[in-house]
């Protein structure tokens, strides 16, 4: 016999908020990530590492001025 169960998450307005930054964040990394593969594969350099793309995306991101809010949220959701 399988066992199933159902949860449903209510999150506070705080825990709504923080939510929404770290997958905002989270799709901003991913947009740039992508943009900088494509941006590779049309210029026929070779394909980026995902180490290569983690620096370039998120911890030079974090250093710039534009993207410095990035550091606000969590390392692991941006991976």
């Amino acid at each position: 016999m399988r066992l199933r169960y159902n949860y449903r998450v209510e999150p506070t307005p705080a825990q709504r908020q923080a939510l929404a930054r770290a997958f905002g964040c989270a799709r901003v990394v991913f947009n740039d990530g992508l943009r900088a593969r494509q941006d590779n594969h049309r210029s026929g350099l070779s394909y980026l590492s995902d180490g290569e793309l983690s620096k370039r995306v998120i911890t030079h991101a974090k250093a710039t001025p534009e993207r410095a809010w990035l550091g606000e949220v969590s390392a692991v959701v941006l991976q």
